[in-house]
């Protein structure tokens, strides 16, 4: 009967660890270290983009340049990771790899649709509806969702003395209007 401490059953325990891929190398790692038997998990996003002068909407990583991948310390053979088509290096913290909380990588997969795509929080809302702010100086008013104007901050048309005037306010500032 092998007897362990504490410490190593708890490093011997499968965790999610961070992988650094190649430029744009994100979909060829995962496939590849798949085809090794590794599980890999690449959270995707929507992104919308402009393309000869249209709004078109992209699936690109989550994480540019980074992975995730399901790996026992003490079972698996780490080696061929870094060889990998794709792969760049397991990202470390001094001589420990980078493990990541599973709770994270379960609240990653829980806000994907059917696709596999993350659903973003700014994605709920639709042009035209109604939203009450949150927080800040205009905490309690209710505006008119406009679009996402960047990475944190959405445009809103806020009503002001009969007049709609356009002004932005963070994403995390902003709660649908009952």
């Amino acid at each position: 009967m092998r007897k362990e401490s504490r410490a190593g059953a708890a490093a011997g325990r499968a965790r999610w660890y961070l992988v650094y891929t190649k430029p744009r190398g994100e979909a060829t790692a995962r496939v590849n270290l798949e085809r090794q038997g590794y599980t890999a998990y690449l959270p995707l996003v929507r992104q919308p983009r402009r393309r000869l002068g249209r709004r078109v909407s992209i699936i690109s990583p989550m994480f540019p340049r980074y992975l995730f991948v399901h790996l026992d310390t003490e079972t698996d053979n780490w080696a061929p990771i870094r060889s990998t088509l794709g792969v760049v290096s397991v990202v470390r913290f001094g001589q420990r790899p980078a493990a990541v909380p599973d709770d994270l990588i379960e609240n990653l997969r829980r806000r994907e649709d059917e696709e596999g795509v993350q659903v973003l929080p700014a994605e709920r809302y639709e042009a035209g509806a109604r939203v009450r702010i949150t927080s800040g100086s205009l905490a309690g008013y209710e505006a008119v969702f406009q679009a996402t104007t960047g990475r944190d901050r959405v445009q809103v048309l806020l009503e002001v003395l009969g007049r709609y005037t356009r002004t932005v306010v963070e994403l995390a500032a902003i709660e649908p209007a009952r």
